[in-house]
């Protein structure tokens, strides 16, 4: 209760400071736009934009779009990045080419693929889904190959040692235990995949929220830049409490590290 009330006083108070720097004629109203009080009567408003994006379908279109980009990418993601991180964990030579190839990779921007992407794929849904899935893809293995090398012996001997083996022990053992590390890279990977698709879709993405935030430059229409940013803010939000923190909390009440 007090962690909610501190965080809504906090945000009364940066809307607060927003709308006086907005009355000060500091800045014009179309770079500074007002959060709740127009300046003029009957003038734009960041809340009035984004209540008429959502009346209008405009934005419930535009979020459709990117989640379904977003989540196909991010799938892609997911399953490499647990095949890469399950090879490079399980045999060594892996571990010395991709496993090094991987630390390189992960440090190259998701947004330099794009010349690339758009070469290979040209301008469109697949170049977007190539930079999201290529974003989220290396945070995903090296989670998962930390995960999968860090699997206590004791649970590999004893199951070994019940005759479990290959598939099986992949399955019921080493996946398992990895569980913790897993959902930390689905976390990471995911608000790489967020930058990655909103990269892609301000460069070449029709449709989606990056488009409207480009149109909104465009238009030098700040009110519909910062209705769009909050959007993302929230999915983005919900995303983290809601999906990936009750999955971490679930893992360790399961083994023991939660209250």
């Amino acid at each position: 209760m007090i962690t909610a009330l501190r965080r809504v006083l906090f945000v009364i108070v940066i809307v607060t400071i927003w709308e006086i720097i907005s009355k000060t004629n500091l800045f014009p109203t179309f770079m500074f736009p007002p959060l709740l009080i127009p300046n003029d009567p009957g003038g734009i408003t960041v809340l009035g934009t984004l209540v008429d994006g959502l009346i209008t379908g405009q934005i419930l279109e535009a979020t459709g779009v990117t989640l379904g980009r977003l989540l196909i990418g991010f799938a892609i993601a997911v399953v490499l990045g647990l095949t890469f991180g399950f090879l490079i964990a399980r045999f060594k030579w892996v571990n010395d080419t991709l496993g090094f190839f991987v630390t390189a990779l992960q440090s190259i921007p998701s947004i330099v693929w794009f010349p690339l992407a758009i070469v290979w794929f040209g301008l469109g849904n697949v170049a977007i889904l190539f930079i999201v899935a290529i974003g989220a893809t290396w945070t995903m293995t090296v989670n998962s190959s930390a995960g999968f090398k860090n699997v206590p012996s004791i649970y590999l001997n004893a199951a070994r040692t019940l005759g479990s083996s290959g598939t099986h022990l992949a399955r019921t053992v080493i996946l398992p235990a990895s569980v913790p590390h897993i959902i930390s890279g689905l976390r990471v990977a995911w608000a790489f995949a967020w930058r990655a698709i909103m990269a892609g879709e301000l460069l070449g993405g029709a449709g989606g929220l990056g488009y409207l935030l480009d149109m909104g430059r465009s238009l030098q229409s700040m009110d519909l830049v910062l209705s769009i940013m909050i959007v993302i803010g929230i999915i983005g939000t919900i995303m983290d409490n809601q999906v990936f923190l009750r999955m971490e909390r679930s893992v360790a009440r399961k083994w023991g590290l939660g209250t």
